[in-house]
């Protein structure tokens, strides 16, 4: 049976991105970087950063921005790239374009959900890490978000990312218990999330897939 696709409400996509906060993503690095990542969700950071390394261009737009740390800390393939960032949260995009002011980034405010207008040349490659598990619905409905960047991607560009799964992956009890907590206070909506569904997502919208599990996360990368 498919799943049901269905439009998420204003309060479900807001929701999801009220995390980010002045006062939350100063410690975003230590809580989920430090902690979560490697304790609770099982896939390392520094794992996470080589994948990044291993993808990002040199005209690269970042989607779901968190902290910036990735763009922070990751080996450009050259010493000025155009880095751009997007996001539906206004105080996530300045707090990430502060952290890498040094690339001069540009920043779009924008719902990732709908159609995406954006009057400027397009990307190389695009990143979208821990975003998914934090857009409301079903992986049918939010996987929406594939069909709004693709546009944006040039010729042999690449998308990249990183979700956590609930289903088709090892979870632990403490993984459980905290993704609980945050279905249930809307930070997380990956209730309906599972490694087949996220693969048929990906193959219907793109020729090259790859999706590596590590803990319960999900890395793919894919390419039209």
């Amino acid at each position: 049976m498919s799943e049901p696709v269905k439009s998420p409400t204003a309060d479900e996509i807001a929701a999801g991105q009220a995390f980010y906060t002045d006062r939350t993503l100063p410690n975003y690095d230590l809580r989920v970087l430090t902690i979560s990542n490697p304790l609770i969700w099982r896939c390392p950071t520094n794992r996470l950063r080589r994948f990044f390394d291993a993808h990002v261009s040199a005209n690269h737009l970042d989607i779901g921005v968190g902290s910036g740390y990735f763009l922070d800390h990751c080996v450009f393939p050259a010493p000025q790239p155009r880095v751009a960032l997007m996001d539906l949260n206004q105080t996530a995009l300045a707090y990430a374009a502060r952290r890498i002011a040094r690339y001069k980034p540009e920043a779009y405010r924008r719902n990732v959900l709908e159609p995406i207008e954006l009057a400027a040349p397009g990307f190389d490659s695009i990143s979208l890490n821990y975003l998914l598990h934090c857009l409301p619905g079903s992986m049918a409905s939010k996987a929406i978000v594939f069909d709004r960047i693709k546009p944006l991607m040039n010729e042999g560009a690449v998308c990249f990312g990183s979700t956590l799964l609930q289903a088709g992956v090892t979870r632990s009890w403490a993984a459980k218990l905290l993704m609980a907590h945050y279905n249930r206070h809307g930070v997380f909506s990956n209730r309906l999330d599972s490694l087949d569904a996220l693969e048929t997502a990906l193959r219907a919208r793109f020729s090259v897939v790859s999706i590596e599990i590590v803990g319960c996360a999900a890395l793919f990368h894919a390419s039209p």
